[in-house]
Order: structure tokens, then sequence, then C-alpha cells
């Protein structure tokens, strides 16, 4: 069994293998699954995978980004052009999705 299949078990399934392998351990219906999972994974030997630490830019930079691209969207769309107010738009998409993959992983 790998950590990816400990991820996608049920609640009720992981707490049964506490009980089966941890039955030292009390309290086993009070853990959140995450608990559950990290107990179990060190009992069986099972490698956590090590979590992306976000790089590059911080938060405050690209909010600061967000916000010029903004100005610039503005302009283009009282310009009416439309290319650049579509470049402006999926510019800001993707700083905003950077901005939540780096709160998801944080």
């Amino acid at each position: 069994m790998e950590y990816h299949d400990l991820q996608k078990t049920r609640v009720a399934d992981l707490r049964e293998m506490m009980k089966e392998h941890l039955p030292e351990v009390e309290g086993v219906i009070g853990l959140k699954k995450d608990e559950l999972i990290a107990q179990l994974a060190d009992k069986l030997g099972i490698e956590q995978p090590h979590k992306h630490v976000a790089a590059g830019l911080g938060k405050r930079a690209i909010k600061a980004e967000i916000r010029e691209l903004k100005v610039k969207r503005q302009a283009a769309l009282e310009a009416r052009d439309a290319d650049e107010l579509k470049k402006y738009r999926r510019q800001i998409h993707r700083r905003k999705r950077r901005l939540r993959r780096m709160m998801d992983l944080s």
C-alpha cells in the first residue's frame, strides 16, 4: 500500500486499520483523516511525500501585479482593444491561480 492509497481510503476503513495495526492508540474515533493517515504511514513504513514549497514571488508582489494588470485591463476596455483586453484578463487569471496554489500549499 502506498501513501496515495491511504489518502483515497475512507475514514471508517482507516479507523479499522488503526485498530488492527495500532491497538495501543486510544481515541481513534476522535482523530481526523490526516492524523489517521500520518500515524498509519509511520507504523506501516510508508514514506510520506514532501509538500512542495512555493518558490518565487510572494503574496504581496503577486497582488501588486494583479492591481497593475487591472489598471491596464481597464485602459484596454476603454480603448475597445479586444486583443489587449484578453491578454490582461488571462494574465490576471494566471496570477490569481498562482496565489490560490500558494495558499493551498502553505
